[in-house]
C-alpha cells in the first residue's frame, strides 16, 4: 500500500479530495470507463484511443491504478506487451459514480456541449 501512495500527492484528509487525488485527472477518468464499457484492454488499445495519451503518462497512470488495486493485469505472469488490464472489484465499484457523473453532464452541460453523448 505504501508503494501506491508514493505516486499520489494526498492534499488533505478529506475523502472527496483524496478520491480526486487519484481519479481527478483526465487519464484515470478515461481508463476506468474504457474498462467498464469494453472490458479488458491492452496497453496498445489504450495508446491508440482517440484521446491520444502519451506513452509515459499511460504507463505511469496504469501503474498507479494497479498499485491502488483499481485495475489488474489479466495474466500477472504474461509479458507486459501481450497483457491486458481489467477492473478489480474496487475499480468496478466506481461504475455508479461515473454513470452519475455522466448523467449530470448530459443534463447540465448540454447547453455548452451540444454534441455530448448520451448514457443509457
Amino acid at each position: 500500500m505504501e508503494e501506491a501512495t508514493q505516486g499520489v500527492d494526498w492534499r488533505t484528509v478529506c475523502p472527496i479530495s483524496s478520491a480526486l487525488d487519484v481519479l481527478g485527472d483526465k487519464w484515470s477518468l478515461l481508463i476506468i470507463p474504457d474498462l467498464l464499457i469494453h472490458g479488458p484492454r491492452t496497453y496498445s488499445q489504450f495508446l491508440n484511443s482517440p484521446e491520444r495519451i502519451s506513452t509515459n503518462i499511460l504507463a505511469a497512470r496504469l501503474n498507479l491504478l494497479v498499485c491502488l488495486d483499481l485495475i489488474a493485469r489479466t495474466d500477472p505472469d504474461a509479458k507486459a506487451r501481450n497483457n491486458a488490464f481489467r477492473l478489480t472489484e474496487k475499480g468496478a465499484a466506481l461504475q455508479p459514480v461515473l454513470v452519475g457523473l455522466g448523467r449530470w453532464a448530459q443534463v447540465h452541460l448540454k447547453a455548452f456541449h451540444t454534441d455530448i453523448a448520451r448514457i443509457d
